[in-house]
């Protein structure tokens, strides 16, 4: 075996996914990688995402395209069990400044940077590693976005809220809504609809 050949399979044990780029380094050529894909060793799971693995989580691929994403909104709300309501889009926070992205599965809520990662923690979602909004963050979201949701949809969400509300940091909600801007506001609503 060469030591391409050799390297190659170093990568596709460490690694479920790669892009294009990631792959032309280690085969050298766009003609290896089709061979590869010919042969089976790889599979293209869309354009410039590859995969050792025929069936790949869309958790992983969303992942992988934009590693420096947040998923938010429904999409956390829905990973973090307080909604049951599968969301129909992939909620992503990104930089405010960051590239189109160009995905109608995915709703890009855009972010100022100082902002981006106030909350960001990794959870695992059916399998899959992500970078998610913890509770605390995605409380103070839901207040902040209170009056452009549906009324059953925030009452649903709070009310999974009060079931946890022993379990919250509340040092880290006091903190995110200083952060904002919003402390008497959040603080006050957090206590009338959630304490």
């Amino acid at each position: 075996m060469t030591s391409v050949g050799i390297y190659f399979k170093m990568l596709l044990v460490m690694k479920v996914l790669y892009t294009f780029k990631e792959l032309e380094k280690v085969l050298k050529s766009d003609y290896q990688i089709k061979k590869a894909i010919a042969d089976g060793r790889i599979f293209r799971v869309e354009k410039g995402i590859y995969s050792q693995n025929q069936f790949v989580h869309p958790l992983d691929v969303v992942t992988k395209k934009y590693p420096h994403a947040v998923f938010t909104m429904d999409s956390a709300f829905y990973f973090h069990g307080l909604s049951d309501v599968i969301p129909d889009k992939t909620y992503l926070a990104v930089k405010r400044n960051s590239t189109k992205i160009n995905d109608p599965a995915i709703v890009p809520v855009f972010v100022t940077e100082k902002f981006l990662d106030v909350g960001k923690t990794q959870i695992t979602f059916e399998g899959v590693t992500i970078n998610a909004y913890n509770k605390e963050r995605m409380l103070i979201e839901l207040i902040r976005s209170k009056k452009s949701m549906a009324y059953d949809y925030y009452k649903e969400i709070i009310g999974s809220y009060r079931k946890i509300m022993n379990n919250l940091d509340t040092e880290s909600i006091e903190e995110y809504s200083r952060v904002f801007d919003f402390e008497n506001y959040i603080f006050r609503t957090i206590q009338e609809e959630v304490f």
